[in-house]
């Protein structure tokens, strides 16, 4: 039967959840535009701007758990909802800041809560359960790919903004932009009405919980899988927070920062596709060991070399294309090992580990720039524990292939 055949009936909300995604990672994706102008005006430093986007990568990570756990009490509708209403409120104390508070509180808490409600956990769970298995990894990949047009599209329009009017406008402009978050949850909200497969008996499905994040933990498979997640979200969050700045620093064009955003963004719709494609055919945490290893060679050579408007739009390319892949791939392998029901919260628990990566991507990077006045140590760092993540991943999984869990007869 025609991909397009099978999914007809849920387009709808497939396309409410790739539009939801879209903006949260697309905007969240390019503050750094603001970081310089932004800190200069309201008398912050790099550090001060990045601990706040560090704050917010934290709060992400350790609310997704409980949103998605949420999500099987409430349904999706309501915690997505909720979770653009506050992208809208954290972008609006943003633009109004005078201060570190304000830029603490929206960028940080409000934005992290945000996308602990709409980002990559809770869309993949939606686009998951509308769609039969046999399509899965595909579909996942694909609403992955139309999340990944948000950087192609809102960093472009936030540097224009940026350059011709001042960062405050260009916020204002982020602003209008993450009130369409709310339809789109709206509709992407009516998955609730998909009941749920029959569970197996090996399934999680009937389990609390608790007990489900017990077994979770117990997977030896999803336990290396989270561990290398940290390297993940340390690399990226590294490269959206500073590659502006370090451009900057080079003596480079500021449109260049938006420009490798934007084709970061635009390559990761070729990237989503491809391993939602090979997720659906072979090792999903061997292709993630795989990921990690190229991401961090690609580093490598980048920073490596002097900084030249044709490496750096390569670099993008080449790191667009490795980036929101890991996406499809992760949801794809949690809802493999425990089934659907508790997708959202045990990807969660796997994300906690990514976002304290990401943590330290933009709080450490800052640091080591304020304090060594380059950022060479920050990403020498960041390609040593990349290997070292993506060989181990990548070892494992094709020496102890995932199993599904086995939950033990009460």
């Amino acid at each position: 039967m025609p991909l397009l055949q099978v999914l007809r009936p849920t387009l709808p909300i497939l396309i409410g959840a790739s539009i939801m995604l879209t903006l949260s990672m697309g905007l969240r994706q390019s503050l750094g535009i603001f970081m310089q102008p932004l800190t200069h005006d309201i008398g912050i430093s790099v550090s001060h701007f990045t601990l706040a986007l560090a704050v917010q990568n934290l709060a992400w990570g350790f609310l997704q758990p409980f949103a998605g756990a949420m999500t099987v009490r409430y349904g999706f509708r309501p915690i997505m909802v909720v979770g653009a209403l506050a992208y809208i409120a954290g972008l609006v104390l943003m633009t109004t800041a005078h201060g570190l508070v304000s830029i603490m509180i929206g960028a940080g808490v409000l934005i992290g809560l945000s996308l602990a409600c709409t980002a990559n956990a809770i869309a993949m769970s939606v686009a998951a359960r509308a769609v039969p298995e046999t399509v899965r990894s595909t579909v996942l990949g694909m609403v992955s790919a139309a999340g990944s047009l948000g950087a192609l599209l809102s960093a472009p329009i936030g540097q224009m903004l940026n350059e011709g009017f001042g960062w405050r406008v260009g916020l204002a402009g982020f602003v209008i932009l993450s009130m369409f978050m709310i339809p789109a949850a709206l509709y992407a909200g009516r998955v609730d009405k998909i009941p749920l497969p029959k569970p197996a008996g090996d399934d999680i499905g009937n389990a609390t919980a608790a007990t489900a994040a017990k077994t979770a933990f117990g997977n030896a498979s999803f336990v290396v899988m989270t561990c290398a997640y940290m390297v993940c979200g340390m690399q990226l969050v590294f490269l959206t927070t500073h590659l502006p700045s370090y451009l900057a620093i080079c003596g480079l064009d500021p449109m260049l920062s938006a420009q490798t955003l934007g084709m970061i963004g635009g390559f990761n719709v070729l990237g989503s596709l491809f391993f939602g494609w090979a997720g659906q055919r072979w090792n999903k945490l061997a292709l993630l060991g795989g990921i990690y290893i190229l991401r961090s060679l690609a580093l490598a050579w980048y920073f490596m070399l002097p900084a030249t408007p044709g490496s750096t739009l390569l670099f993008g390319a080449i790191m667009g294309f490795l980036w929101m892949g890991v996406g499809p791939l992760v949801a794809g392998a949690v809802a493999e090992m425990f089934g659907l029901r508790w997708q959202a919260m045990i990807q969660g628990l796997a994300f906690m580990s990514h976002q304290v990566g990401s943590f330290l991507g933009a709080y450490g990077g800052g640091v080591i720039y304020d304090s060594l006045g380059s950022y060479t140590m920050a990403w020498r760092i960041g390609v040593a524990l990349g290997l070292a993540g993506g060989i181990i991943q990548l070892a494992f999984a094709l020496i102890r292939p995932a199993q599904p869990p086995l939950l033990k007869a009460a």
